[in-house]
């Protein structure tokens, strides 16, 4: 049993009513609509979102059905945005089962992520807290704003880590951020606690997208799920970034003007990804990584000592050292 499912195992009275909470609100009386929703929660993720809401919750008292509410919406919204995500991506595998988009058609998916994001709002409201409900707006706003500046930056090939880090933070941390402060809302916490788990979420959503990045430099076969995704489309991260930026890396020239290419063919993307790992690319993101783990735990620890703290600092391990 992994970490995760440890985890989920603990706390796996919550989690079924979660997932009957979020089957409820799914259900409709469109025959369709009902057909593909059953189809798309026969797989299901990690749920690392909701388990955040939840431990956080946890470490100011019994979880809620405010708190639950709360974890649905999250949980909702973030699945909106990865069946808005594969219609933009034209992807046709997800969790290793067909997507949506590639099952029926683009206009059903805009439409049932849609139904996701306005079923998101609803059980925000069911919480009858308007910062849990202005925390999932806001929410909504940075993770179109992360997916914005990737491409922006793919486009015009800004390479900083700034820009990097301030893309990971829309797009990935700002939904880790948000399942901290809703959880402290729909417990009644709304004090310095709220902003010290806040920026403990923060870093550990930066983490989870580094590590979800260094997979992208590894081949399919070892990862499990297509990799090379990034520098197919153009996005440089952080492994390859930080490479790019060494101009004592060697080749470093050629290999600039290579990752500059409008269209990369599967050669190519190989040649990247391998100067990526033989010039230091992936061990700097795991030293990156230890040292937000660090002071992570240094935030975590002035919380009292619970068995949701403890939870939250194996979650944040696990999400470092994690194999998919």
């Amino acid at each position: 049993m992994s970490t995760l499912e440890a985890i989920q195992s603990e706390i796996a009275p919550e989690l079924q009513r979660l997932s009957r909470l979020i089957s409820g609100q799914l259900s409709s009386p469109n025959e369709l609509m009902n057909q593909v929703i059953e189809n798309y929660l026969e797989s299901k993720g990690k749920l690392i979102r909701p388990i955040i809401v939840l431990l956080s919750a946890r470490l100011f008292g019994p979880v809620s059905d405010a708190v639950l509410s709360a974890a649905a919406a999250v949980e909702l919204l973030h699945n909106a945005s990865l069946i808005h995500d594969d219609v933009v991506d034209e992807a046709k595998t997800r969790r290793s089962r067909p997507t949506i988009n590639s099952v029926w058609d683009n206009h059903i998916a805009v439409l049932v992520g849609d139904f996701f994001v306005s079923s998101a709002m609803q059980q925000a409201i069911a919480t009858g807290d308007i910062r849990i409900i202005d925390s999932l707006c806001h929410l909504g706003k940075l993770l179109s704003l992360g997916e914005i500046d990737q491409i922006f930056n793919a486009r015009y090939h800004t390479l900083t880590e700034d820009a990097y880090f301030q893309i990971i933070n829309y797009k990935t941390a700002s939904l880790f951020v948000a399942c901290a402060k809703m959880g402290c809302y729909a417990s009644g916490v709304d004090d310095e606690r709220l902003e010290r788990l806040s920026r403990f979420a923060e870093l550990l959503g930066l983490c989870f997208q580094m590590r979800d990045d260094i997979f992208d430099y590894y081949d399919s076969a070892i990862v499990g799920k297509p990799t090379g995704n990034d520098l197919r489309e153009g996005k440089i991260t952080l492994p390859l970034l930080h490479v790019l930026l060494n101009p004592d890396a060697p080749d470093h020239e050629t290999m600039t003007q290579l990752s500059r290419k409008e269209q990369l063919d599967d050669e190519e993307i190989a040649l990247l990804m391998k100067y990526a790992r033989d010039n230091g690319g992936i061990d700097y993101c795991y030293e990156r990584m230890n040292a937000l783990r660090d002071e992570a735990m240094q935030l975590l620890m002035q919380f009292p000592e619970s068995r949701a703290r403890q939870l939250l600092g194996e979650l944040f391990d696990f999400i470092i050292t994690r194999k998919y």
